[in-house]
């Protein structure tokens, strides 16, 4: 295989399939020569490849005869539906024609996938859906966001541990400040889950600061939130329904009277900075932290920008090694309780 990380699309998973999944890794090839390699239905795919120019680029399609649904259940991606395109994906990594997998399709089953096609890291018992977020600083790391909506304190202790390794290498945190997803920064807050879970990382070896609140994702004061999925997903939602209704209200505001709109020509670079950094396009994907490859998984509804991102954020962590590093702190650590036998998520749709 190339030195250069390959990166597999799954062209099939998302709302506009394959139009914006094809635009987006055309824009990331043409910007950043990443090798890529288009997986679904080949007659679809190479359709819209012919609406573009393409010459000099390094894309090639793998066909994968079946699709995975947003409303399939998670295991018809391993089991029902063994040549989808999101499983395919991930057997180019296992079969080492790729280095990477980014999916705009249904994040259970690119979860499911992940999980049976790569395996787990050693040490890991759940894999989790990392995400990052704009703060009043620079940007905070918060998981789970869905990939389990019912965790162990040992699986948050886990989950801190990955969202630390990922911090560091992606962000360039020296020394991450790890949190605990709390109704209270107090030790006596919480149920009974986070306070088994902050007792267990008050003993890991990261840099720990106890409870956090959700205020504290968006003020700076933490650089990895930690907390299950449920919770997660519902943070990830608001969070960008905030940041939709903010900028309609900005907008009606502004248009509303004539001095508002002379206001609006005024502010607009501002705005224009404003809204980038809260776009999550910005952001590219979610990177699924714990199974034995690399997997990025996007929303369904993303546009080319999105997806040409997620594509650079997928090749920067097979550049930057982040999984072998996460697999070696991983066998360093001990002292965090005896896992228990790996048990099957429930992903949230």
């Amino acid at each position: 295989m190339s030195k250069c990380p390959i990166v597999a699309v799954d062209a099939m998973g998302g709302d506009n399939a394959p139009v914006n999944e094809v635009a987006g890794a055309i824009l990331a090839a043409r910007q950043w020569q990443i090798p890529i390699i288009l997986v679904g239905q080949t007659e679809v795919i190479e359709r819209e490849l012919a609406g573009h120019d393409v010459r000099g680029l390094d894309l090639r399609v793998e066909q994968a005869s079946e699709v995975v649904g947003m409303h399939d259940s998670a295991s018809d991606a391993v089991r029902r539906k063994k040549d989808s395109s999101i499983r395919v994906a991930f057997e180019l990594i296992r079969q080492e024609k790729a280095n990477a997998v980014v999916s705009t399709g249904n994040s259970g089953a690119t979860m499911a996938a992940g999980m049976f096609v790569l395996k787990r890291i050693p040490g890991i018992d759940r894999a989790a859906i990392a995400t990052v977020v704009p703060n009043l600083k620079d940007q905070t790391i918060v998981l789970d966001v869905g990939g389990n909506v019912d965790c162990k304190p040992l699986h948050l202790a886990q989950f801190a541990l990955m969202g630390s390794v990922y911090a560091s290498q992606m962000l360039g945190k020296a020394s991450p400040r790890v949190g605990l997803l709390s109704n209270g920064e107090e030790e006596s807050k919480g149920n009974e889950q986070t306070r088994d879970a902050n007792r267990l990382l008050k003993h890991a070896p990261l840099n720990y600061i106890g409870n956090v609140e959700g205020r504290d994702i968006y003020n700076g004061h933490a650089d990895v939130v930690v907390c299950d999925g449920f919770v997660g997903n519902v943070v990830l939602k608001v969070s960008e329904g905030l940041a939709e209704a903010l900028g309609l209200m900005l907008r009606k505001e502004f248009s509303a009277r004539f001095l508002s709109k002379i206001g609006y020509l005024l502010a607009k670079p501002a705005l224009a900075a404003f809204r980038k950094k809260i776009d999550y396009a910005e952001y590219g994907g979610a990177p699924l932290l714990g199974i034995q490859g690399t997997g990025m998984i996007c929303h369904g509804s993303s546009n080319p920008a999105a997806i040409k991102n997620a594509i650079k954020m997928a090749y920067d962590y097979e550049v930057r090694q982040v999984n072998a590093k996460l697999t070696a702190r991983m066998a360093e650590i001990s002292g965090l309780g005896k896992p228990g036998e790996p048990a099957e998520a429930a992903p949230a749709e």
